[in-house]
């Protein structure tokens, strides 16, 4: 590979001759990594115009850096970053470089210092020998085979125009066209293309929702616990956010203050808990939005890991008054990484959210929008569901049986399936301790802090995945976690 003479500049304040400063720069881009051994340089007469200088001093600077061993020469070919490139020569200390913005003072609007689940789902994480974690994909259950069929399929010549052209606000017909035909009439909603907007998974779907319609003060209602993250995007908005405590059923309606005017909510899966809101309360939820004349965002991940019974109807389907926004995702039924979701409502809604969205992203890529409909279209998603289903079916029995057996307290569990089980450890533990002291034994759950709101959240829940390990690792790692908690089970 060339690199490119346009990387080449000489700084202004570079100090030395202008043979010594064309070996420093070099030399720097070799010590730096930006330029790797093998990479062909610039011509020396390429280099001295791009330069403006004289093509003599460049040959004798890169002749300096041969016989240095920084650069080596193929014959007629040019000079190329050499495979042993020594360190540097000294060519005195660069000139101080220093950052002298204020950016306490710079800063509109601060994003860090929410609660975050990303320091409980370390990258290595399929390292560890038992990883209870939530959300990563087992790439034993993924059909790749099939995925890259149809991504070589939306590479051909028939879909160059969605793969190339910038569709400004619009999304891949064949995807929205799947959606809107096959995906939401299983749960029980009708809706057309025009109310249907894919989004970059469901965090973007609900940062969509919230500007458009919790910003500015509104008062919003959220489960608590919650999806940490959404809380984060109403604060960023400047929402005023209610946390209404969920129990066994989910969300109680009765509970929702007086004056709000959006609800968010996960009824087929509540996050973290994995409660299950029955219709009853379903119907009772719509009859205290409308009663408040608000709006309610569901959330409706896992609705597909409903693989001990059939999901319950989507809130979405008993709504007779367009209340409801509806949330799906791909994200989790096929893999984390894809990204991709879509945000079901009004014509008038979806119309706002998709300015939103062009004004911010545009579009999410076509090649991916297309892949996935050829993948969904041809049947090959049904079929890794059917194969999901069973993998976690059975690593649910064998979690269960491991849990009882080792006399561990479960807090919530779906009735209808999903990929995790909400625990709850004695009185006194901190599970962000107890976190950090089962990774030294290769073990990985979630603590179950950053899911609650206020400022002194309960520590000793914590969350249990079983999409990401094998049923035969189960029984052992829940073995250790037995084993960690031990002695505060002795003392209580």
């Amino acid at each position: 590979m060339a690199i490119p003479v346009e990387t080449f500049r000489l700084p202004p304040d570079m100090q030395g001759t202008l043979q010594a400063r064309i070996q420093q720069m070099v030399a720097e881009g070799i010590l730096s990594g930006r330029f790797r051994p093998g990479e062909k340089l610039p011509s020396s007469r390429g280099l001295a115009r791009h330069l403006g200088v004289s093509r003599i001093t460049v040959t004798l600077a890169y002749t300096e850096l041969l016989a240095n061993d920084y650069l080596t020469s193929r014959g007629r070919s040019g000079y190329f970053v050499s495979e042993g490139a020594p360190q540097p020569p000294d060519f005195g200390p660069l000139a101080p470089r220093q950052d002298s913005v204020d950016w306490n003072r710079a800063f509109a609007q601060r994003f860090t210092g929410g609660p975050s689940l990303s320091m409980d789902k370390p990258a290595d994480w399929a390292s560890f020998r038992y990883p209870f974690i939530y959300g990563q994909a087992d790439p034993k259950l993924f059909d790749h085979a099939n995925w890259r069929l149809c991504a070589t399929q939306a590479l051909g010549v028939r879909d160059f125009t969605a793969l190339t052209q910038d569709q400004f606000d619009q999304d891949d017909p064949e995807l929205v066209s799947f959606i809107a035909r096959h995906t939401l009439p299983r749960r029980g909603i009708q809706a057309g293309p025009e109310e249907i907007l894919i989004t970059m998974g469901a965090q973007n779907a609900l940062w969509l929702a919230a500007q458009v319609l919790a910003a500015r003060g509104r008062r919003v209602a959220v489960e608590n616990p919650c999806y940490p993250a959404l809380r984060e995007i109403l604060r960023q908005c400047g929402a005023q956010v209610s946390a209404v405590d969920v129990d066994q059923e989910g969300l109680p309606p009765e509970a929702i203050p007086d004056g709000t005017q959006v609800i968010f909510t996960t009824p087929s899966h509540q996050c973290p808990t994995s409660a299950t809101l029955p219709v009853r309360r379903r119907e009772a939820l719509l009859a205290r939005a409308s009663s408040l004349n608000a709006l309610i965002v569901e959330d409706d991940y896992e609705f597909e890991m409903s693989f001990l019974k059939p999901p319950s109807p989507a809130l979405k389907s008993l709504d007779q008054e367009g209340r409801v926004v509806y949330v799906g995702s791909f994200s989790k039924s096929l893999f984390p990484g894809l990204r991709l979701g879509y945000l079901v409502g009004s014509v008038s809604f979806i119309r706002e959210v998709r300015a939103l969205r062009a004004s911010s992203l545009r579009h999410p890529p076509g090649h991916i929008q297309r892949t996935a409909a050829y993948y969904l279209s041809l049947g090959h998603y049904d079929a890794q569901i059917r194969r999901m289903g069973r993998a976690l079916g059975e690593r649910r029995k064998v979690m269960e049986q491991a849990i009882a057996a080792h006399g561990l307290e479960v807090a919530g569990k779906g009735a209808h399936g999903g990929s995790s089980i909400w625990m709850v450890a004695p009185e006194g533990v901190d599970s962000r301790g107890l976190a950090l002291d089962l990774r030294r034994e290769s073990v990985l759950i979630e603590p179950g802090t950053p899911f609650f709101a206020g400022e002194a959240p309960p520590r000793h829940y914590y969350r249990l995945g079983y999409s990401s390990i094998p049923s035969e690792r189960i029984e052992a790692g829940i073995a250790r976690i037995a084993a960690a908690l031990a002695p505060a089970r002795q003392a209580g």
